[in-house]
């Protein structure tokens, strides 16, 4: 969409702007990405309020259906020749075709001048924007997959002390269940294989992890710590209601929030909508990395590609907002709202609530930040595990200890 305002731009810093970048119209630019959960609008309304706040205009073109849904449409449309002004993805290698294509704006020149590579913390949050020296993404966020949520309420009110770790959890789910309440809230499908990740990762701890995933070491998979995570995960059949198989992950959440469940295992995404709900941290829910067993945290996150669009008065617009996502205020605003983590290592953090500032403190900790992911397993290899995991969760007749050695079978034949 490739549209200019009618309109002159008063302002005296937004003339400045527009005269520096030579351009003296405001412009209107679609941005597409699948955030429409309540947390996920109330963070991206925060980058729309910014850029219009410069005189340019958010055209917002939210895809509802999440990324599975949203990539491809995005992919189609910049391919096919009617390509947004900016478009969401996860990284950089979802849409790392479309670079030899000629098909998005080269950043390098702004990241050079708005010097990224000094801001930008983990440095892998930048890396992966990077392809043969050139910069074709820009970083907004870091999110990460490990931590439960538990509404505190729900124990206080039920004369139970809130878990600090997932082992409370389970001791105080007959309780739970008695008051009428679910111990877990979960979806099926990947949000039970996210579940399933977090608890390997948290009962094994980084050392281990990395020597499994990293180096292949397949002592580690025979070992005790192993055995203990399929018994962990062994448990979550029995912590679940009948009706987790179609259930949304903001729908789960919800049902925390709502004091239906106790905990969800899911991404730090979910503290959106403890945020919109008006929840407080550390007073209405708590968050556990690692399960309260060990804290450890990936970094993914989001990142934002910009297509090429052949318009000067475009492309002057493009540049605006890349370097808008990740000025000072804005960052801390959109992960406020996201319930992630800014990807600046400058700004300041006062605002910040009790499970951002724990992450932040993790991610700065040597060993907080998860080093090896799946380096060794071939796809076949992965794909065997999530059937076992998924043929394990819905026999309980299958021990954890036929379990493991099955799971110890396939990363043989690896």
């Amino acid at each position: 969409m490739k549209r200019l305002t009618g309109r002159m731009v008063g302002a005296t810093a937004l003339a400045a702007l527009f005269a520096s970048a030579g351009v003296a119209w405001a412009t209107e630019l679609e941005v597409t990405h699948w955030w429409t959960s309540g947390g996920e609008a109330a963070a991206v309304a925060e980058f729309a309020k910014a850029f219009d706040a410069t005189g340019d205009k958010w055209i917002d073109g939210a895809i509802a259906g999440g990324g599975d849904t949203a990539r491809p449409i995005m992919v189609s449309r910049i391919l096919g020749g009617n390509p947004m002004g900016a478009a969401q993805f996860n990284n950089l290698t979802q849409v790392q075709d479309l670079i030899p294509a000629g098909r998005l704006l080269d950043l390098t020149d702004v990241a050079k001048s708005e010097g990224w590579d000094k801001i930008v913390s983990p440095k892998k949050m930048l890396d992966q924007c990077e392809r043969d020296g050139r910069i074709w993404c820009v970083p907004v966020n870091i999110h990460s997959a490990q931590w439960m949520w538990v509404n505190r309420k729900v124990f206080e009110d039920n004369g139970l002390t809130p878990p600090k770790n997932w082992d409370e959890l389970v001791a105080a789910a007959p309780t739970l269940r008695e008051k009428g309440i679910i111990p877990l809230a979960s979806g099926g499908d990947w949000q039970l294989n996210l579940a399933r990740g977090v608890i390997t990762l948290s009962v094994l701890g980084p050392e281990l992890n990395e020597r499994l995933n990293g180096k292949g070491d397949i002592s580690v998979a025979e070992g005790p710590e192993m055995l203990k995570a399929w018994e962990v995960w062994g448990q979550v059949r029995d912590l679940v209601d009948p009706g987790y198989a179609g259930r949304q992950w903001n729908e789960a959440t919800a049902m925390v929030i709502e004091g239906k469940a106790a905990a969800q295992i899911m991404g730090d995404w979910a503290q959106g909508e403890f945020a919109v709900a008006g929840k407080v941290a550390g007073k209405d829910y708590d968050c556990l990395p690692g399960l309260g067993f060990n804290e450890i945290l990936d970094a993914g996150g989001d990142v934002f590609v910009f297509p090429k669009n052949n318009n000067p008065e475009i492309e002057a617009a493009q540049i605006r907002l890349a370097k808008l996502m990740l000025s000072k205020d804005v960052q801390v605003n959109f992960n406020l709202k996201k319930g992630s983590l800014p990807v600046r290592s400058d700004i300041d953090l006062e605002d910040a609530n009790d499970c951002m500032k724990k992450g932040l403190a993790i991610l700065a900790r040597p060993g907080g930040l998860l080093t090896a992911g799946n380096v060794v397993w071939t796809e076949d290899t992965v794909q065997r595990v999530e059937d076992l995991s998924a043929q394990f969760f819905q026999d309980k007749n299958m021990t954890a200890e036929q379990a493991r050695a099955e799971y110890v079978k396939i990363l043989k034949e690896n």
